[in-house]
């Protein structure tokens, strides 16, 4: 994919080099934009293979609404790291997606709170207000991401109608170019297409502003150099994009999608390129 191409272009050669909470410093970009047609095709990157089956388990685990790991750690461990000793996991996007906490005062002045399921909201607005602006879901809960291991890095999004097209948005405050942002692009192009389904709309744009855009350094001989992404990054941008895939999903309503309801057609990729997590 193009588009990604040139936004590792642009950390590459115009990113700062910046101490990082990991201990692992990073080339960082200030606010990045990128966006694709989701009409040419599935965003699944094709420079190197990507984890389809492990994305797709993580997509539906949002959507799900679970705080807790231990039906995703059936298929992919990828949120392992940040869960506590019993599996349960603060900073859980798909449960603020579903289950947002509303504190309102009552006539006795006692705060009393409910849960706001911000997919159902986004998808009855769509279908009720088109053309609505207010078609906003936010997994930045302020409370909570003051005390989470891992507060939100993609943290809100957007959706907007123009011309019969779904288009979405989304805002992430620091994003890792070679293995979150890959994941990040593809999650939300799967969002996308599934609530554009649910409200009969065709594919438009998606969208993404990143606030820190960064890709892991280190140096040559470092404690650190395992996690260096440089060389993979850069075998990348030697590398043809090839023609991107097709997705097909049932028409079923979105809380009863199960994963054999998606179909990936046509993926090839270029050989795996391994990056280390720098946690």
């Amino acid at each position: 994919m193009k588009e990604y191409l040139d936004l590792v272009r642009l950390v590459l050669e115009q990113g700062e080099r910046k101490f990082s909470r990991t201990g692992v410093d990073t080339l960082s970009y200030f606010s990045a934009h990128y966006r694709v047609d989701l009409a040419k095709g599935f965003p699944l990157l094709t420079t190197k293979k990507m984890e389809w089956k492990s994305l797709l388990h993580e997509v539906l685990w949002y959507l799900s609404g679970d705080d807790h790991i231990r039906n995703l750690r059936k298929h992919t461990k990828i949120w392992d790291a940040w869960a506590d000793e019993n599996g349960k996991l603060e900073t859980a996007y798909g449960y603020f997606w579903r289950k947002f906490p509303s504190a309102k005062k009552n006539e006795k002045g006692v705060w009393e709170v409910s849960e706001v399921d911000q997919i159902r909201y986004v998808i009855d607005e769509i279908k009720n207000k088109p053309y609505s602006r207010r078609l906003v879901v936010s997994a930045w809960e302020p409370g909570n991401a003051t005390t989470s291991k891992l507060p939100p890095c993609h943290y809100t999004f957007v959706f907007n109608v123009t011309n019969g097209k779904l288009n979405t948005h989304l805002t992430q405050r620091s994003g890792d170019i070679a293995l979150g942002i890959p994941f990040n692009l593809a999650a939300y192009s799967i969002l996308t297409q599934i609530i554009a389904q649910e409200t009969n709309l065709e594919l438009g744009y998606f969208s993404h502003t990143i606030v820190d855009a960064h890709i892991y350094i280190a140096d040559k001989g470092s404690a650190t150099e395992k996690y260096d992404h440089l060389d993979g990054l850069k075998k990348q941008l030697e590398r043809e994009p090839l023609p991107l895939s097709k997705l097909h999903i049932k028409k079923k309503p979105i809380d009863e999608l199960t994963f054999e309801d998606f179909e990936l057609a046509g993926y090839q990729s270029h050989d795996r390129i391994r990056f280390e997590v720098a946690v």
